[in-house]
C-alpha cells in the first residue's frame, strides 16, 4: 500500500468518521484490506473491529458484503454508518418486499457501498441470483469464529462461506472476531487461505477492567448483588450496569427484586416481544434505564461506551462468552468492574444444555436412511427441507445442520444448490398488458407463464414441473432458472409481487452404498466427542474463576495473548497507557513482589482473594415413585400418540426440560413432569431412568 493510500485512509478516518487517529491494530488491517489482501482481525471486544471494514469499503471500487449472525449487530452498525453519511443498508426478515427490492436495486445501480445480510440469506436462491448480478470487492465475516468446529459458537452455515466467496468471485475476505483461541485462528485462516502475516491481533488485556470473582452460595446471591450495588443507590446515581443470567425466569425475578430494593432495573430476554425488547434496549442506550438484567440475548452489537459494571449472576456459558460479555464494560477506557457472583449451582443447567444437543441414534439413523434411499435413485439427488427433516428425525435444527456438515466432511453427500420449494405471485399489471410488453419468443414465453400459473382469487402458485412440460410441448425454454429470472425481472419492474417459502437444500449422494448402522455409530461417537469437548470447556471456565494466579493474565493466555507484559495498542485515541501503574500495584495486590510482573494488579487474585466456588446444594435421592409420578404421564402419552415407548434419552430430555422436535406434537411441555429435574445433572437423571427401565415389570 502506497504512502498516498495510507494518507487517503487517514483523511477518510477524520473526514467521514471524525477520528483523528486509528486505534491499535485498525491501521494495520485497513492497510491490508485496501491493498487487496484477505485479512483476519482478532480484536478484543470494544477495540473497534467494525471500522476495519467500514473505512476500506469507501476506498474499494465495488460493494462490500457483510455477513453477520445477528440482526442487532447489523442494525447498530447500520445506524452508525448512516449517521456518518455512508451509503449502507441491510436485508433482513423484518422488511417487506418493496423495501428489500429497493435495497437490491440500489446495490445493482452501484449506489450502496455496504450491504449487510445474515448467513442464512446466502442460501436463498433469489438472493444468490441477485449477487451474481453485482460486483463485490470484499466479503466481511463478522463473528468469524463461528466457522470453526473448535470454536465456542460453531455455526454449520458458516462453513459454506469460503465456497460462496469463490462462487460469487469475491477477490478478498475480512474475518472479524473478538473471541478466538489459537486453534480457532488457525482454522479460520486455513479456510480462507489467509497468510500468517495478515492475521492482526490486538491482545485481550484491558487495563481498565477490574475482574472480580466473589464465591456466593445460591441463597445468598441476590442479597450479595444488592449489597454490591448499594453504594449506587445511596448516591442516587446508578451507573450503567448489565447483569447476566442464564434463564429467562431468573432475569424476571432478579429485576423485580432489584426494583423492590429501589434500583431502576428491567429484565431483557428472548421471551419478550420485539417491541418491548427494542424499547428496553433504547432506554438503556439513552441512560433512562441504568440497569438491565439479561440473558445473553442482550449485548451483541451494543456500542455503549460508559457501561461501568458487568455482573454475572449465573455462570457464563464459556470463557469465550465471559470474555465477550465483560468486554462490553468500559469501552470508553475508564475504570469499570466485572463481577462474577460464582457458584457451581448453575453448572448443571449449562451442562444440560450441552447434553441436549446430542441427537438420538435413531434420529441419526433416520437421516441416513433417507440418504440411502435417495442414493438408489438415478439422479442421486437428496432434497432436504430442514424443518421437515428435523421433525421426522427428532433431531433439533442446529445439531441437524451440524450432522449434515459432518456427512459432507465424510464425503457421503455434497451440497449442490438450494431453492425455494414454493413460489407464488400476485399480478399488479393486467396480464394482457404484461404479454404485450414483449415480442417474438419472449412474448410466447410470457404467455406460457400466464396460461400455466393458475390464479385463485388473488395469488397464483408457480408449478415448475407444469411449466417445464408446457414449454417442452411448445418448443419454448421454460426451465426453472429462466422462469425464476423472468419472475424476478417482473417484480423489479413492479408488474408482480413475488413470494417464496420452504427453502430446500439439494445434496448429491456421493456414496450411495454405505453401512447405515456403522456410520450411525460413527456419527453418534463424533457428537458425543463434541459433547465432551463442550463439557471440558465449562470445566476450563471454572478453573479460570478458581485460578491461583492473576485472572487477567490467565484470561489473556487462554486466547494466546503473549503480549501481556507489553504496552497495549488497544487503548484508543488520547488514552494514556496505565499498564506500568497497574504493574506497580500488582506487587502489593498479589502479596508476592517477585511475581509483580505476572499480575495485573486489578483482579481479585491480585487483590489477594483466590476463589473457591461453593458446590451446588444437595438434592434428595430419586425414587421409583418419582419416576412413576414424573415420567409416567409422558410415557403414556408417547405410547398413545406414537404407538411406541420412549427411550431413556427422550425421557431424560423431558424431565430435564430439554427440547426435542417430537415434544411439539406431543404437547409435552404441558405435562407437569417437564423440566422438573432441570437442576439435576443430565447423566445422573439418564442413568436413573436406565436403571429404572431395566427393572423387571
Amino acid at each position: 500500500m502506497t504512502q498516498a493510500n495510507i494518507q487517503s485512509a487517514r483523511e477518510t478516518l477524520l473526514d467521514v468518521f471524525g477520528f483523528a487517529e486509528f486505534r491499535g491494530g485498525q491501521e494495520a488491517v485497513v492497510e491490508r484490506v485496501i491493498a487487496g489482501r484477505s485479512t483476519a482481525a482478532i480484536f478484543a471486544t470494544g477495540a473497534g473491529k467494525s471500522l476495519c471494514y467500514q473505512l476500506p469499503a469507501l476506498h474499494l471500487p465495488h460493494l462490500t458484503l457483510v455477513v453477520s449472525p445477528l440482526l442487532a449487530l447489523m442494525q447498530d452498525q447500520l445506524a452508525f454508518l448512516q449517521r456518518h453519511g455512508v451509503a449502507a443498508a441491510s436485508l433482513d426478515s423484518t422488511q417487506d418486499r418493496d423495501t428489500a427490492r429497493e435495497i437490491m436495486e440500489r446495490a445493482r445501480r452501484g449506489e450502496l457501498k455496504i450491504l449487510m445480510v445474515s448467513v442464512e440469506r446466502l442460501k436463498n436462491e433469489r438472493f444468490r441470483h441477485f449477487l451474481r448480478q453485482v460486483a463485490i470487492s470484499l466479503l466481511v465475516i463478522d463473528e468469524a469464529h463461528c466457522i470453526s468446529e473448535w470454536g465456542h459458537n460453531f455455526r454449520p452455515d458458516y462453513l459454506k462461506l469460503p465456497d460462496y466467496q469463490r462462487e460469487f468471485g469475491i477477490p478478498q475476505a475480512l474475518l472479524l472476531t473478538a473471541t478466538a483461541t489459537p486453534a480457532v485462528i488457525d482454522d479460520m485462516r486455513a479456510k480462507f487461505a489467509i497468510a500468517e502475516d495478515d492475521v492482526v491481533t490486538t491482545g485481550f488485556y484491558r487495563d481498565n477492567l477490574e475482574l472480580l470473582v466473589q464465591p456466593v452460595e445460591t441463597d445468598s446471591r441476590l442479597p450479595a448483588l444488592v449489597e454490591w450495588l448499594a453504594p449506587q443507590r445511596a448516591s442516587q446515581q446508578q451507573s450503567p450496569t448489565i447483569i447476566y443470567v442464564t434463564l429467562q425466569q431468573t432475569a424476571e425475578s432478579v429485576a423485580k427484586a432489584l426494583a423492590n430494593q429501589g434500583f431502576a432495573a428491567r429484565a431483557y430476554h428472548a421471551g419478550l416481544d420485539s417491541e418491548t425488547r427494542d424499547r428496553i434496549q433504547q432506554g438503556f442506550m439513552e441512560g433512562e434505564i441504568p440497569c438491565i438484567v439479561a440473558t445473553i440475548a442482550f449485548g451483541m452489537g451494543i456500542d455503549k461506551g460508559d457501561i461501568r459494571n458487568v455482573i454475572h449472576f449465573d455462570l457464563p456459558k464459556s470463557i469465550e462468552n465471559y470474555s465477550q460479555e465483560i468486554g462490553r464494560a468500559g469501552r470508553d477506557g475508564k475504570p469499570s468492574r466485572c463481577l462474577m457472583l460464582a457458584g457451581r449451582d448453575g453448572l448443571r443447567v449449562l451442562e444440560n444444555f450441552v447434553y441436549g444437543d446430542t441427537p438420538e441414534r435413531e434420529g441419526i439413523r433416520h437421516v441416513l436412511g433417507e440418504i440411502a434411499d435417495a442414493g438408489r435413485q438415478p439422479a442421486r439427488q437428496w432434497p432436504v427441507l430442514l424443518n421437515t427433516l428435523s421433525r421426522d428425525s427428532n433431531v433439533r435444527l442446529l445439531p441437524l445442520k451440524t450432522l449434515l456438515v459432518r456427512l459432507e466432511m465424510h464425503g457421503v453427500i455434497a451440497p449442490r444448490f438450494a431453492y425455494l420449494a414454493e413460489y407464488r405471485l400476485r399480478y399488479l399489471d393486467d396480464t394482457a398488458a404484461l404479454i404485450a410488453r414483449f415480442e417474438g419468443e419472449r412474448a410466447d414465453f410470457v404467455r406460457l407463464l400466464v396460461d400455466n400459473i393458475a390464479v385463485a382469487r388473488t395469488w397464483g402458485t408457480v408449478d415448475f414441473e407444469r411449466l417445464h412440460q408446457a414449454g417442452a410441448a411448445a418448443g419454448i425454454d421454460a426451465s426453472r432458472s429462466r422462469v425464476i429470472a423472468a419472475l424476478e425481472y417482473f417484480q423489479d419492474k413492479g408488474w408482480v409481487v413475488l413470494e417464496g417459502k420452504r427453502m430446500t437444500d439439494v445434496y448429491e449422494v456421493r456414496q450411495p452404498e454405505f453401512d447405515i448402522d456403522a456410520l450411525a455409530d460413527r456419527l453418534l461417537a463424533e457428537s458425543q466427542s463434541r459433547e465432551q469437548a463442550e463439557i471440558d470447556r465449562l470445566q476450563a471456565m471454572l478453573e479460570l474463576f478458581e485460578s491461583k494466579t492473576c485472572l487477567t493474565r490467565r484470561l489473556a493466555a487462554y486466547f494466546g495473548d503473549t503480549r501481556f507484559e507489553q504496552p497495549q495498542a488497544t487503548q484508543g485515541c488520547g488514552q494514556q497507557d496505565q499498564t506500568a501503574q497497574r504493574r506497580s500495584q500488582a506487587a502489593q495486590g498479589c502479596g508476592q513482589p517477585d511475581q509483580a510482573a505476572q499480575g495485573c494488579g486489578h483482579c481479585s487474585v491480585c487483590h489477594g482473594h483466590v476463589a473457591r466456588l461453593p458446590e451446588a446444594p444437595a438434592l434428595p435421592a430419586l425414587t421409583d415413585a418419582d419416576f412413576t409420578r414424573q415420567a409416567g404421564p409422558f410415557i403414556e402419552r408417547h405410547r398413545e400418540q406414537l404407538g411406541t415407548s420412549p427411550g431413556a434419552q427422550r425421557i431424560a430430555h423431558f424431565l430435564c426440560g430439554l427440547s426435542m422436535p417430537v415434544f411439539t406434537p406431543l404437547k409435552a411441555r404441558q405435562l407437569n413432569g417437564f423440566g422438573v429435574h432441570e437442576q439435576r445433572p443430565y447423566p445422573d437423571v439418564r442413568a436413573w431412568i436406565e436403571q429404572r427401565m431395566a427393572q423387571p415389570g
